[in-house]
């Protein structure tokens, strides 16, 4: 069996959110622990992870330095980040994968990310990422080409278009470190944005990727059986915030479409990892989304939201899972 675990932001960071260089450590190592125990259940892994935060950070940089040292576009800050995150998941992967006897090893591969140019995002810009500011600093950036938004109260924020992923450029090299027997860290942030050129070279572009979108599209391409969406809840909830919540348990693409499309699952929280999970689950693959802690089990049962093609279950959508947490 070969799974594609895609861990959240929550597992890059501390429970408060914090981005620190100690508190990315720890959440690593707790992350790279959870991964180890899935190793060790006999499944090839794979995995991707979010970089939102991070790429906040270099974001920060970039403003406070910008009269000292050039900005850094987008594209490298996702490469920026892919680069720091795996090199610390593999110090974290190999350390776990040694402590249960496993002679298996990690590595990682800074992976780009093929988007449409003609995308509508990059018409309309709609992800907001990095801090909020005051108008007046806002401009500065503004007048230097970037998208900000008034967003009341709380300021201005940039906002960059979030094109749809279309190829992981790296995804063979992905497959031979698999098959050399090791774990792969890959796609992280969904990918380094690029286009191709009409001479059919690669250009990258200011943008960022879903990180779960890029899972779903990564996944078949590396013959993963299973995607594992991890976050920091055990399933998806239908009817989140109302008296009649209830945990997802086993559901049929299409059954999932209808609650999705009835809008019970956020935009800026569970509807990406639904969205990923349909689209894997659409290939003919398993998708579940879950919590870190039980990513294990999820590889070889049926915890979590499990999303499969329509001849694998008639479950009707609801089925038991587990207790109900809030979908972000």
């Amino acid at each position: 069996m070969r799974v594609l675990v895609a861990l959240g932001g929550n597992a890059m960071t501390a429970a408060d959110g914090s981005a620190t260089v100690e508190a990315q450590r720890a959440a690593i190592t707790i992350a790279a622990e959870h991964i180890a125990d899935l190793v060790a259940t006999g499944v090839d892994v794979v995995v991707t992870h979010g970089n939102g935060p991070q790429v906040g950070n270099l974001l920060v940089k970039n403003e406070l330095t910008a009269d000292v040292v050039p900005m850094v576009p987008l594209d490298w800050c996702g490469a920026q980040t892919q680069g720091t995150l795996g090199y610390t998941l593999t110090i974290g992967l190999d350390r776990a994968l040694a402590s249960r006897g496993l002679t298996r090893r990690s590595a990682a591969i800074v992976t780009r990310t093929v988007v449409d140019a003609d995308d509508p995002a990059f018409v309309t810009p709609t992800k907001p990422i990095g801090r909020y500011l005051p108008e007046e600093e806002a401009r500065r950036f503004i007048e230097a080409g970037q998208n900000w938004e008034d967003r009341g109260e709380r300021g201005w924020r940039r906002v960059v278009p979030s094109p749809d992923p279309r190829e992981i450029v790296d995804a063979p090299a992905v497959i031979s470190l698999l098959d050399a027997g090791f774990v792969v860290v890959c796609a992280g942030g969904g990918g380094i944005p690029v286009v191709r050129s009409e001479e059919g070279d690669l250009i990258g572009v200011e943008a960022v990727i879903d990180k779960d979108l890029g899972a779903a599209l990564l996944g078949p391409m590396v013959d993963a059986d299973v995607l594992i969406i991890a976050t920091d809840v055990e399933a998806a909830v239908v009817g989140w915030g109302t008296p009649a919540a209830r945990p997802l348990g086993k559901v049929t693409v299409s059954d999932l479409r209808e609650l999705a499309a009835a809008g019970h699952f956020a935009s800026g929280s569970m509807g990406p990892k639904v969205e990923a999970a349909l689209r894997f689950a659409e290939r003919g693959g398993r998708a579940v989304i879950t919590s870190l802690d039980r990513i294990a089990e999820a590889a070889h049962g049926d915890c979590g939201t499990v999303v499969v093609p329509e001849a694998a279950t008639a479950a009707h959508p609801g089925s038991p899972a587990a207790p109900a947490g809030h979908p972000a």
